[in-house]
């Protein structure tokens, strides 16, 4: 293993003090050209890499963002990272990626720890249930800003990235109606987030525009994870009588609620029809390929990252909350129930409609 070139044996190899060596590696005094084309010839020479984080740490200010993701094994995070990475590279920033597995307490000790390290602004996508924006209020008040994304906790006025949940949710129950369904259900996620809420929000919308009336027990709360997603869906599908359509408020606890059709022997879409919510890449490919809202994760992940960046230039200045669209991405797991089948012809398998927030920015109140 190679032992790291330090300034001293630059200073040695130039002729001159570390603090001439320091001067011009951090450009934080005027050096006698000379005197700094030798300590840059011994750099190159030497193969001398400075510490960023030091430099950073004596800045106050590194080049580095703090992110903090809700469950990593969640297939729809990595494209949101991923945007975030690619518009932070380009700004010769890197990033720091803290997973939270959920936990509020886990969460907000790494908001805390995040700031030790100096980072230039954080964006995170608050865990369930986490009223962090106290801690998170901590960021901007030491002049560090601060990204929500996808969600954003109790009381946080600051900025954010969100999607068009609402109106992706009506979308798709808008969808089913139209297939014929009347006897709907719903697979919430946890209603202690702002983006599960919005999605309840927006089945509940289009069934009163219908006017259709559902039983209570047709809205099952569970978890955004194909486990919560599955025992949900036998609660409802053992239900008498059973729904004949479930929205699923993300594309995992709809893969659950695919594998509880399939161990009681329902079919999907003749017996029972399944969307989804998020797209994910491979809902194409499953057995039958899910109908879902598509939600733009690699977009969600590089518009924060701008605005982040944006409000580090100084470019903004009163707090703002940015809407993207949805879309309904039509597949094979819906089709007419079973009565209307028999009355009308089998509808078309695959196709997109565009579900366009009201507004695709607004300040925070």
């Amino acid at each position: 293993m190679t032992t790291p070139v330090t300034m001293r044996q630059i200073a040695e190899r130039a002729r001159v003090s570390i603090g001439t060596v320091s001067h011009v590696i951090n450009e934080s005094a005027g050096v006698r050209p000379k005197l700094r084309e030798r300590v840059l010839e011994a750099i190159r020479s030497m193969g001398y890499q400075p510490s960023a984080l030091a430099q950073g740490l004596r800045k106050n200010r590194t080049n580095i963002l703090g992110m903090v993701i809700p469950d990593i094994t969640n297939p729809f995070f990595p494209g949101v990272v991923r945007g975030v990475e690619d518009v932070a590279y380009k700004r010769s920033m890197r990033v720091i990626l803290c997973n939270a597995d959920n936990d509020p307490a886990k969460e907000a000790s790494y908001v805390r720890e995040l700031r030790s390290y100096h980072i230039a602004g954080l964006l995170i996508i608050p865990a369930a249930g986490a009223d962090i924006a106290g801690h998170l209020r901590a960021y901007t008040s030491a002049s560090v800003p601060a990204v929500c994304i996808d969600r954003v906790p109790l009381g946080w006025k600051g900025d954010a990235v969100l999607v068009a949940n609402a109106d992706g949710a009506a979308l798709a129950t808008r969808h089913l109606i139209e297939m014929g369904h009347r006897h709907l259900a719903v697979i919430a996620g946890p209603l202690k987030l702002t983006n599960a809420e919005e999605r309840l929000n927006g089945f509940m919308s289009a069934l009163k525009e219908a006017h259709i009336k559902i039983d209570p027990e047709f809205v099952q709360e569970a978890q955004f994870n194909t486990e919560s997603g599955y025992r949900a869906a036998l609660r409802l599908l053992r239900m008498l009588p059973r729904p004949t359509a479930i929205l699923a408020c993300n594309d995992l606890m709809a893969f659950g609620a695919l594998q509880a059709a399939r161990e009681l022997k329902l079919r999907c879409p003749e017996d029972i029809s399944i969307a989804g919510f998020d797209s994910l890449e491979f809902t194409k490919f499953t057995d039958p390929a899910l109908t879902s809202v598509y939600q733009p994760g690699y977009q969600l992940g590089a518009t924060a990252a701008r605005l982040l960046l944006q409000r580090m230039d100084g470019m903004r200045s009163a707090p703002e909350q940015i809407l993207l669209p949805t879309e309904l991405m039509k597949r094979s797991s819906v089709a007419r129930p079973p009565d209307v089948q028999q009355r009308v012809g089998r509808p078309s398998r695959s196709s997109k409609v565009s579900g366009k927030p009201k507004g695709r920015s607004r300040s925070s109140q």
